[in-house]
């Protein structure tokens, strides 16, 4: 497979997941400013420091008020991971590889930018809550067709390993969320507000159900648990980066257990920490550090991946 055709339909995945995972984030923060008690002010701006792109924002912006995150978040053309900005990336990303995806993939995409464009201009922060569903909504739709349409060959593969390693991120990111926005202050911990707020993060995550499913009780180390390390939820740490493994393996056909470059080499160790680590070593050493890392460790693999595939070498 040419390495463009393969880093297009990486990105084009990754991008779709980013666009869902945006509105799962903003999703966060408007589900937890219906509990939140009279005085406790709402808090948008550490919504913004864990993007990582607080002073592109502050730039641009300013003040950190409601309506200037989230239109950051969904509207901004000028910022390159507001969801409009990153679905017209994935829309030129399948143009670019149309006689590789199948048709289905290219409707949806394109369905998919215009939707959230004609939202963008008719303004629809007033209708957020269903803005957010639509998004998401929208990206299971495109995973189910990529799944159902396109053949699952090297490309396929690609497209996995980018879904999988931008879901895990935004996994942490949407748990980190957690600690600098829903929480006020650390008085509120072990009250009826904090469990409320952890089913809101469940809920943002479409983990509530499956949650209850496993565990009675809601409590942050079962939470964290469940996002972190479970094996089978297709929204946790763990698995998302076990499924890219494996996917990584079909396309280099490298046997489970090796590796034969960068990319095996940096995912087959993230996948092996996990795999040995419990919760109480997360807890012990902190979850914020703990996400902080991983996030830095998933975008080594980003990295390694690019180099590896689709990096083209000076003559």
């Amino acid at each position: 497979m040419l390495s463009r055709v393969a880093d297009s339909i990486y990105w084009l995945n990754r991008y779709i997941e980013r666009a869902e995972n945006i509105a799962r984030f903003v999703d966060v923060n408007l589900n937890s400013m219906l509990d939140m008690p009279p005085g406790v002010t709402q808090q948008w701006e550490p919504l913004v420091i864990t993007t990582g792109d607080r002073d592109v924002f502050q730039e641009r912006y300013g003040e950190a008020t409601s309506d200037n995150v989230i239109h950051f978040l969904t509207f901004d053309s000028n910022y390159p991971n507001s969801i409009l900005s990153v679905l017209q990336l994935a829309r030129e990303n399948a143009r670019s590889v149309r006689e590789v995806i199948s048709s289905e993939m290219w409707e949806e995409v394109n369905q998919f930018f215009l939707m959230v464009k004609e939202a963008s201009q008719a303004g629809a922060l007033g209708t957020l809550p269903d803005f957010c569903t639509q998004v998401k909504l929208a990206s299971h739709r495109f995973a189910g067709v990529m799944d159902a349409t396109m053949t699952h060959n090297e490309g396929w593969h690609f497209g996995q390993l980018g879904r999988l390693l931008e879901r895990a991120d935004k996994t942490t990111r949407i748990l980190d969320v957690k600690y600098f926005v829903l929480l006020p202050s650390v008085q509120w911990v072990g009250t009826p507000l904090d469990q409320i707020q952890w089913m809101a993060l469940l809920k943002s995550a479409s983990a509530y159900e499956m949650y209850r499913k496993s565990q009675h009780r809601i409590t942050p180390n079962g939470v964290a648990e469940f996002l972190i390390l479970n094996r089978q939820f297709p929204r946790s740490i763990h698995f998302c980066l076990a499924q890219a493994e494996q996917s990584l393996h079909q396309i280099t056909s490298t046997p489970r257990g090796t590796w034969c470059n960068p990319a095996e080499r940096a995912l087959g160790r993230l996948c092996s920490q996990l795999g040995y680590l419990t919760i109480e070593d997360v807890f012990e050493n902190g979850l914020h550090e703990f996400l902080n890392q991983m996030q830095i460790e998933i975008n080594q693999v980003g990295n390694q991946i690019s180099k590896t595939f689709c990096a083209v070498e000076p003559v």
